[in-house]
């Protein structure tokens, strides 16, 4: 078993990254990001920490907008055009989830699809979706770059997906389908899921349960991805799978924490400077 190391890639990218960033404003274009933060959710407020110390060690434009949590939606709507017609800004990140009385949708729909570095943007999907994508989700982008880095051929193998959220299961499914891997999307209302799981060569877990991934779900050699942010009863942080009983079956795994989670941000600030460098052309 091989554990792959998603915080260490992070670091590497992150140090091309920023040669890429100097070279980029030596062209007369600073990338921007700007996240938008509503409430005082606890993880959200970890999350938009480490988003802001990334990007401000790459070199970017940075800033974290602090709203209250009775903010209107028709103020926040407002603020996002502000913030999608300032050049300055090549992404807009509205962090997640937004108190009960704004929309998420509508919130989503308001900013650009050009600076909607989290990809969640209806226009976005839909290019994914069509083989023309411009701006993807970046936990699953993360997971498509973990894999290439680990040597992963994903054409002709079988892949399961758990989990079918619009942040990462689905989009995981069409990348792994560009990528020419034969996919299954599974959830929580699938039957026989253990079964089904353990015909997968890759078995990407977001479903958002604590250990709920066991042995029985697992065929020897495959690899397994680990999105899961949960906390046990003693407030641990754990992944959907049951890392201890899957790594001696699996060929490739992510552990939690150290996984997943920071190539997501990282992919986020590739995004925005990605987005930055079309400025140019």
């Amino acid at each position: 078993m091989t554990l792959i190391d998603g915080k260490a890639l992070a670091d590497k990218m992150a140090v091309a990254l920023k040669t890429k960033v100097d070279a980029l404003k030596t062209a007369g274009v600073t990338p921007g990001l700007v996240v938008v933060l509503v409430g005082e959710n606890p993880a959200s407020q970890v999350y938009v920490r480490n988003k802001e110390r990334r990007a401000t060690a790459a070199g970017f434009n940075s800033e974290v907008i602090r709203l209250a949590e009775d903010t209107s939606e028709a103020d926040l709507l407002s603020l996002i055009d502000k913030l999608n017609a300032d050049e300055k800004w090549h992404g807009i990140l509205v962090q997640l989830p937004l108190p009960a009385h704004i929309s998420e949708e509508k919130v989503l729909l308001e900013i650009s699809p050009d600076k909607d570095v989290d990809g969640f943007h209806p226009i976005n999907m839909g290019r994914l979706w069509s083989g023309n994508p411009l701006m993807i989700p970046s936990t699953p982008a993360g997971i498509m770059v973990m894999l290439e880095e680990y040597g992963v051929d994903v054409s002709g193998k079988t892949a399961v997906v758990i989990g079918r959220s619009n942040i990462v299961g689905k989009p995981m499914a069409q990348m792994l389908l560009d990528k020419n891997a034969t996919v299954t999307i599974a959830h929580s209302k699938t039957k026989n899921l253990p079964e089904l799981a353990k015909t997968a060569d890759i078995l990407v877990v977001a479903i958002g349960r604590g250990n709920f991934v066991t042995a029985d779900f697992v065929k020897p050699g495959a690899v397994v991805i680990d999105v899961g942010m949960n906390r046990d009863d003693n407030g641990k942080l754990i992944g959907d799978v049951k890392f201890d009983e899957v790594a001696p079956i699996a060929s490739l795994i992510t552990p939690v924490p150290g996984g997943v989670g920071p190539m997501t941000i990282t992919m986020l600030m590739e995004q925005t400077y990605e987005a930055a460098k079309r400025q140019l052309d």
